[in-house]
């Protein structure tokens, strides 16, 4: 058996070889179950990441009228885009998407408030949007 520590992609390889022949009482149960549930971890923060900088650029459009263009909205756009994307690959998420919500708006208004020079306390506390209003295409904050 090919050591998991020692030669990750091998070991992914000997694992998928014996999965496919199965011969599961050679399986490595353990890291199997550390992979699966890291995997499941990995889809969760990149749905949160993109909510996050989702988040960050309405932010940014409501708080810096001045400065909105087309670059923000484009990145408005894509974020919704990548967002919707990522929770129709993994609809299982979607009993978590308050609590992703709220983890998101937290890191939204860090990074807003260091890429604007507002300060932390100027953004409201709770996300003031719904999901539906925040995944609208349509939707801009004024």
């Amino acid at each position: 058996m090919i050591n998991y520590e020692k030669d990750f992609y091998s070991w992914t390889q000997e694992q998928a070889n014996l999965l496919r022949n199965g011969q599961f009482n050679s399986l490595d149960i353990p890291n199997l179950i550390e992979e699966i549930e890291t995997m499941g971890r990995s889809e969760k923060r990149e749905l949160e990441s993109r909510l996050t900088v989702l988040l960050l650029h309405l932010l940014k459009w409501k708080y810096q009228e001045s400065r909105r263009g087309r670059s923000w909205e484009l990145s408005i756009i894509e974020q919704r885009l990548k967002f919707e994307e990522t929770l129709e690959e993994n609809p299982g998420l979607k009993p978590k998407l308050d609590e992703i919500l709220t983890k998101a708006y937290k890191f939204a208004i860090i990074q807003a408030s260091r890429e604007t020079k507002i300060g932390r306390n100027v953004f409201p506390e709770i996300c003031p949007w719904t999901l539906d209003e925040i995944t609208n295409e349509s939707f801009y904050p004024d």
